[in-house]
C-alpha cells in the first residue's frame, strides 16, 4: 500500500526547513543553501546533474531512500517558482530547466489556474487550486502502488502534518543556526499527531530522523 511520506527534508538546529526572503537569486531563502550540506556531496544529488558524487554512507542512504520509489509527488507554489499572485505568463515552469528532477506526476498548491506543463524526462506540472486534499487524491491515482511525497515548503509539509495526512517523515538535521525563516514544528505536536521516532543516524553532516506512526 502506497504511503504519503516527507522525505530528505532538510531542518537547522532550531527548526528552519528554509531561510528567510526566498526570491529569484536565493531561491531556498538567506542562508537556506547551508541546510543541505549534507545532501549536495551525495551521489543522488550529483547524478541529477550527470555527475558523480562523493558522499556515501548514511548520507547517500537517505537522499537515495528519499528520492526514490515515489510515484507522484506535491509542491508548495513557492516550491515551484517565486511568482505570486496571477501568473503574469506561461514562461516561468519551476527553479530545474528543462528537465526537473522528478520524473513523475508533480502536483502544485496554488490558487491560481494554469494549464498542465509537460517537461522532458516524465514530469508533469499539475496545478491544483482546491486544496491539499484535492491534491492528494489526484497524487494518489497518478502514483499507483508507490509512495506520495509531499516535496515542500515547509508551508505545505505543515498543511499536511495538520490534516494528519503523512505516514512518515525524514528529517536532515543540519549542524546550522538560522534563527529565522521558515518554522517547521511551531503549533504542531508530533506525539499527538501519532509520530514516535522509530531510527537516527549522525554524520559529520547531518542527524537524520525518522518518524513514523
Amino acid at each position: 500500500m502506497s504511503k504519503v511520506r516527507v522525505a530528505a527534508f532538510s531542518l537547522s538546529v532550531d527548526g528552519f526547513g528554509a531561510g528567510p526572503e526566498q526570491s529569484l537569486n536565493d531561491p531556498l531563502g538567506k542562508r537556506g543553501p547551508e541546510l543541505f550540506g549534507w545532501f549536495f556531496p551525495t551521489r543522488t544529488f550529483q547524478a541529477m546533474f550527470d555527475k558523480e558524487g562523493e558522499s556515501e554512507g548514511a548520507d547517500e542512504k537517505y537522499a537515495s531512500i528519499g528520492n526514490s520509489g515515489f510515484g507522484a509527488f506535491i509542491l508548495g507554489r513557492n516550491m515551484f517558482g517565486p511568482v505570486r499572485g496571477e501568473w503574469p505568463d506561461e514562461n516561468w515552469k519551476g527553479w530545474w530547466g528543462d528537465t526537473p528532477p522528478y520524473h513523475a506526476p508533480t502536483f502544485i498548491l496554488t490558487h491560481y489556474p494554469r494549464a498542465p506543463i509537460v517537461m522532458e524526462g516524465g514530469t508533469t506540472f499539475h496545478f491544483i487550486t482546491g486544496g491539499i486534499e484535492q491534491a492528494l487524491m489526484q497524487a494518489k491515482a497518478a502514483a499507483g502502488a508507490k509512495d506520495i511525497k509531499i516535496g515542500g515548503g515547509v508551508s505545505t509539509v505543515r498543511q499536511y502534518l495538520q490534516a494528519g495526512l503523512v505516514d512518515e517523515i525524514h528529517f536532515a538535521i543540519s549542524p546550522v543556526v538560522l534563527g529565522r525563516g521558515e518554522a517547521m514544528f511551531a503549533g504542531i505536536d508530533l506525539p499527538a499527531l501519532g509520530f514516535r521516532v522509530a531510527a537516527h543516524e549522525a554524520t559529520e553532516k547531518a542527524t537524520h530522523v525518522v518518524l513514523k506512526k
